[in-house]
């Protein structure tokens, strides 16, 4: 029996995801099946009218269902996009967002030297501002991300030893900025950057969110269990001795939370704290410096 063709398993791909409430099926449907078949996903549309290979259609079958258990694309295929690089994925780390491009534009929008990523996940802000810095004849650029959970760090060592980075890039386990005490023992000049993205999803609105974010995507990195503000309160409070003269501190927000947030940073002493919105003008980063 011949085996089907790309585009019949496509179809199929795309009714069943269709019918089961998936957001997006056909370019779910797509970005499956060019990973079982083993092909860019840019050139799937140059295999759909030949038959595939044996086993393709099994290995489609088994991602379409843990699509349609609401799995993340990302977490199925292991790997996300993020500012025109790729990087891996599992489930002990945010999937990354185009929201975070948000706070990657604004970090660039001025040279740096020294960047500390907090909360780092994948790795993927610290990793993109280094190669980022660095493809713009910034070399001398150089960068450490901290993670709570070992787990996560794990992920951020594969993608930036993907990357080749591991001269620039230090990565360190620990609670915010525990870590540098031992990293930096002696004097130490600060960073001129410093980001975050960390859990600010409020306890109540856990349960809003879709399955994909609040069944298959770490606890730890959505929601602090409370109001969504406590990681900002330690980040405000322990960020000074840290952050250079006229360094800047970067953090992503929820829509809803510029007003408190700024407030935390003018408490803590920082200057020309400001608002800035995403693509669809929504407050998405709080921008805070420290006086020169």
């Amino acid at each position: 029996m011949m085996p089907p063709r790309g585009a019949d398993l496509l179809v199929q791909g795309v009714r069943a995801l269709t019918e089961g409430g998936i957001p997006d099926a056909p370019t779910d449907a797509r970005r499956l099946l060019a990973h079982v078949a083993k092909v860019p996903a840019g050139r799937l549309t140059l295999m759909l009218p030949e038959p595939v290979a044996p086993g393709v259609p099994e290995a489609y079958a088994s991602v379409i269902a843990r699509r349609l258990a609401r799995e993340p694309v990302a977490q199925i295929i292991g790997r996300r996009m993020f500012y025109g690089r790729e990087f891996f994925v599992t489930p002990d780390v945010l999937d990354p967002r185009p929201d975070t491009e948000t706070l990657i534009e604004v970090a660039l929008a001025e040279p740096f030297e020294r960047v500390l990523d907090l909360g780092t996940g994948t790795g993927c802000i610290v990793l993109t501002l280094v190669a980022e810095a660095r493809d713009r004849d910034q070399g001398g650029v150089w960068g450490m991300g901290v993670d709570v959970s070992p787990q996560a760090l794990e992920v951020a060592f594969w993608n930036r030893n993907a990357m080749a980075l591991e001269g620039p890039v230090a990565l360190r386990e620990g609670h915010w900025f525990e870590p540098l005490r031992a990293a930096f023992p002696g004097p130490f000049d600060g960073f001129d950057l410093i980001v975050s993205n960390p859990p600010y999803i409020a306890a109540s609105e856990m349960a809003g969110l879709s399955p994909e974010v609040r069944d298959h995507e770490p606890r730890i990195a959505l929601t602090d269990g409370a109001d969504g503000l406590t990681a900002y309160r330690e980040i405000a409070a322990g960020v000074r001795p840290w952050l250079a003269p006229g360094g800047r501190l970067i953090v992503e927000i929820g829509p809803t939370q510029g007003a408190a947030v700024v407030a935390l940073f003018t408490a803590a002493g920082l200057v020309d704290v400001r608002v800035l919105p995403d693509l669809d003008g929504r407050d998405r980063v709080v921008l805070g410096r420290s006086a020169s």
